[in-house]
C-alpha cells in the first residue's frame, strides 16, 4: 500500500486498474452525450452527388472563353433543376441549366454562376466574362469520401456528430452502457435533506454534489444513502453497492480520526489498498481500494474536498470506465489574475472560472477555499494548481488548470 502520493501517482494507479465496459445499441434520437463503442464509416459520400453552391446557372465553361461585357456569351436554357430533383437534359454546347442551390449538376455542365452575374430571361441566359471548368462546384465526397472512418471509438456524441450520422442514413450506434456509481455518505452526523435536523446533526450535501459531477461525466449515479460510523454496517452497504454498481464512492471517514472508516472498512473487507491519502489539498484525505475488480473511491467528507478529489484524481479513471478515448481532462495554462493570499507548502487545487481579457487567459479565483466550503464551486469552471513549495502565489504567475465537467 501507499500512503501519501502525489497526485499524479494516484491518477496512475488508478488508471492501471483494468475496467469492465458494456456496450448496447442506441437510437439515433438519443445518443447524443453518448460515447462511441465502435468506429462509424461513411456509407455514402456526402455530398453524394456533384452539386450546385448557388442558386443560378450551370453550364460548359468552354462556352464562356471570350465573354466581355461588349461580348457576352449567350445560351439557351434547357430547364430549372430545384434541389431534390434529378436532371433530366444532358448539356450540350449553348446550352445553360437553370439551377438552385444543392440541385445535382447537369451531365457535360462543368461550372456554375451566380444569378446575380448574369442577364437573363424565361429562355437564355448572358454571361460577361470568361469561366473556369470545376468552379463553383460541391464535388461528390468533398465532405465525406464513402468508406472513411467519421467517428472513431470512445468519441463523445455532440450535436456535430449526430448530424453527420443522420446524414450518413444511420438510424442507431452501439454505444457502451452508462456505468453505474453508487455514492454512499458515512457519518452519524448526516441527516438526509427534508428530514428535520436532530442536535449536532448536519444534511447530506455530498451525494447531490457529487452526483451532478458525475452525471456530467457521462455515468449514472445511485444515490446509496447515509450510513452511521460503523464499520459493519458500512462494509455492508459497500458490499452490497458493489454487486449492482461499477464503481463505489463514499463521502467521509477517509482521514485518520477514531470514527473515520473508510480505509479500516477497506481493509477489513480484503480490499487491495491502491493508496491512502495524496499530496494536495483540499482534497487528499482519501482512500483508493479494488474489490472484485471494481474501484471504491473513498473521499472526504468534507463537500469542497469531496468535489476536489473527485475531479483531480478520480475523474480520468471514471473516463476510462466511461469508454472515453482521451480520459485525461483538458487543462489550460491561465494567468493569475488575483494574488493568492495563503502559502502552498503541498499542491494545492484552487475553485475558480476563466475570464478572456486583450486576449488572455486570466484565472480569477471564488471566494471561500475552505474544505467545507460548497459555495466557491458556483461558476467554478477551472481547477487551478498552485505548485507544492509556493509562497503566496503573485498576480501573474502562469498556473496550469483542469478544466471542471458540467452539464
Amino acid at each position: 500500500m501507499k500512503n501519501n502520493v502525489p497526485a499524479d501517482m494516484a491518477v496512475e494507479l488508478l488508471l492501471e486498474q483494468d475496467v469492465t465496459k458494456n456496450t448496447e445499441t442506441v437510437q439515433l434520437w438519443e445518443l447524443e452525450g453518448r460515447i462511441l463503442a465502435e468506429d462509424i464509416c461513411a456509407a455514402i459520400s456526402v455530398p453524394s452527388f456533384d452539386r450546385s453552391p448557388y442558386d443560378g446557372y450551370a453550364l460548359m465553361a468552354a462556352d464562356t472563353a471570350g465573354a466581355s461585357p461588349e461580348n457576352p456569351a449567350v445560351f439557351k436554357i434547357t430547364e430549372e433543376i430545384p434541389a431534390g430533383y434529378a436532371p433530366t437534359i444532358p448539356l450540350t454546347p449553348g446550352h445553360a441549366a437553370k439551377i438552385l442551390t444543392g440541385a445535382p449538376i447537369p451531365e457535360g455542365c462543368d461550372t456554375t454562376i451566380k444569378y446575380e452575374e448574369t442577364e437573363f430571361t424565361d429562355t437564355e441566359v448572358k454571361i460577361f466574362s470568361p469561366l473556369k471548368a470545376g468552379s463553383n462546384v460541391v464535388y461528390a465526397g468533398e465532405d465525406i469520401k464513402q468508406g472513411e472512418v467519421v467517428l472513431t471509438a470512445g468519441t463523445r456524441i455532440s450535436a456535430a456528430a449526430l448530424g453527420l450520422l443522420a446524414g450518413q442514413g444511420i438510424t442507431e450506434a452501439v454505444v457502451y452502457k452508462k456505468p453505474r456509481i453508487t455514492v454512499i455518505s458515512t457519518g452519524s452526523e448526516l441527516a438526509e435533506a427534508g428530514q428535520p435536523l436532530k442536535p449536532a446533526q448536519i444534511y447530506n450535501s455530498n451525494v447531490y454534489t457529487i452526483s451532478a459531477y458525475l452525471r456530467a461525466m457521462d455515468t449514472e449515479p445511485v444515490h446509496g444513502g447515509i450510513v452511521p460510523d460503523d464499520p459493519d454496517i458500512i462494509a455492508q452497504r459497500i458490499g452490497a453497492a458493489l454487486e449492482d454498481s461499477d464503481m463505489v464512492i463514499t463521502t467521509g471517514g477517509a482521514s485518520v480520526g477514531d470514527y473515520d472508516w473508510a480505509f479500516r472498512v477497506s481493509q477489513m473487507m480484503g480490499a487491495e489498498i491502491l493508496f491512502w491519502k495524496a499530496d494536495f489539498k483540499p482534497g487528499g484525505a482519501m482512500c483508493a481500494a479494488v474489490l472484485n475488480g471494481k474501484l471504491i473511491l473513498c473521499l472526504s467528507g468534507n463537500p469542497g474536498a469531496a468535489v476536489i478529489g473527485l475531479l483531480r484524481v478520480g475523474m480520468p479513471y471514471i473516463r476510462k470506465l466511461c469508454g472515453h478515448r482521451e480520459v485525461m481532462p483538458e487543462r489550460v495554462n491561465v494567468i493569475l489574475k488575483d494574488s493568492f493570499g495563503k502559502p502552498s507548502p503541498k499542491l494545492r487545487l484552487v475553485r475558480g472560472r476563466l475570464e478572456i481579457e486583450d486576449g488572455k487567459a486570466y484565472f480569477v479565483h471564488n471566494d471561500g477555499q475552505g474544505n467545507g466550503v460548497v459555495s466557491s464551486l458556483m461558476g467554478c469552471d477551472l481547477l487551478a494548481e498552485i505548485p507544492a513549495g509556493t509562497g503566496r502565489a503573485q498576480h501573474g504567475q502562469v498556473l496550469s488548470a483542469i478544466k471542471v465537467p458540467h452539464n
